[in-house]
């Protein structure tokens, strides 16, 4: 039996359908005998025995992509991972991601995205498709999804992806604050979000992490680092905060400082005592944290400066 003449043309629409390379593509539709769609299933089959010899690989590369609506209200941050930081950059493979976080958006969760159509094939077959072509373990490492009365985003190099929620539309706050969770990587909107056992536990870490570090900054006859007492704004309560104004007074007090001055100190004691006591907040809680592109105010006052509030945030990021 003849082999089958497969014309440059048959070659070129199976590529542009599948992404896959000439000769692969050549010798499915040889193998397939000039059948178009019996030659994307040959090439779904490579996929599959791929994906099987791949299973256990480390998808840690990839790129991450975002998809927002047209009316800035709903927005889908998702990442496409690999094994390369080369396949990652290919500009194939992050037109890929793109098409992905189109068809994204129009769900709710990545089960059901993983099952949506994909050129009448399911996003998980495509993935599986696409592992075959590009020879590296393909699969969605993150989906994330927000809706906002306006939603703004920023995607770093292809990395980490940010989607925040505004209040109202303003689309230079919404790219701040979206920067700002790229950059810093809050877990929280909010202290008021976290559970005091959490807080609790935290607490009890990190005091101990920070004790023995100062056995070792003495033994060395350095200076030690401060021990708090607390580490975030929810175990600040007034009883709290108006015992450490008494000890702040009291040291006014015993360094010799005129009564009637204390009212000048006071603030900046205070605030200090809030700084010093809040470091769990300032790394994790979005609002809490000073603005990167002015450190002298928090996201909150930032944002507040605006006349808007962030109602959410989501990241996604590698590995």
């Amino acid at each position: 039996m003849s082999e089958v003449k497969i014309s440059a043309a048959q070659v070129n629409e199976l590529r542009k359908a599948t992404g896959a390379g000439m000769m692969d593509c050549k010798k499915a539709l040889v193998e397939a005998g000039g059948d178009f769609d019996k030659a994307i299933d040959v090439l779904r089959k490579k996929g599959q025995k791929v994906a099987e010899k791949r299973a256990d690989r480390d998808s840690s590369e990839g790129a991450a992509a975002i998809k927002i609506n047209d009316d800035n209200t709903v927005g889908v941050a998702i990442v496409l991972g690999c094994e390369t930081d080369f396949v990652g950059k290919n500009e194939s493979f992050l037109a890929l991601a793109a098409q992905f976080a189109d068809i994204a958006i129009n769900f709710d969760n990545k089960e059901d995205f993983l099952a949506a159509d994909f050129g009448g094939m399911t996003v998980a077959e495509k993935l599986v498709e696409q592992t075959g072509v590009v020879g590296e373990k393909l699969e969605i490492n993150a989906f994330e999804k927000l809706e906002a009365p306006y939603v703004g985003s920023y995607v770093h190099i292809n990395k980490i992806g940010a989607l925040v929620g505004l209040s109202e539309a303003n689309e230079e706050v919404a790219k701040d604050v979206a920067m700002q969770v790229a950059s810093m990587g809050a877990t929280s909107l909010s202290y008021k979000d976290f559970d005091p056992a959490f807080v609790a536990s935290e607490t009890e870490a990190r005091i101990a992490v920070i004790e023995k570090d100062n056995i070792e900054l003495g033994r060395l006859g350095k200076t030690l680092k401060n021990v708090p007492q607390y580490i975030s704004m929810s175990q600040l309560t007034p009883e709290v905060m108006a015992k450490a104004e008494e000890d702040a007074k009291a040291e006014l007090k015993a360094e010799g400082k005129p009564e009637q001055i204390w009212d000048k100190i006071l603030p900046g004691k205070m605030d200090r005592f809030v700084s010093d006591n809040t470091t769990l907040d300032q790394e994790q809680c979005l609002l809490d944290q000073r603005f990167i592109k002015d450190e002298k105010v928090t996201v909150e006052a930032y944002v507040a400066s605006k006349n808007v509030s962030v109602t959410d945030f989501k990241r996604v990021s590698l590995g």
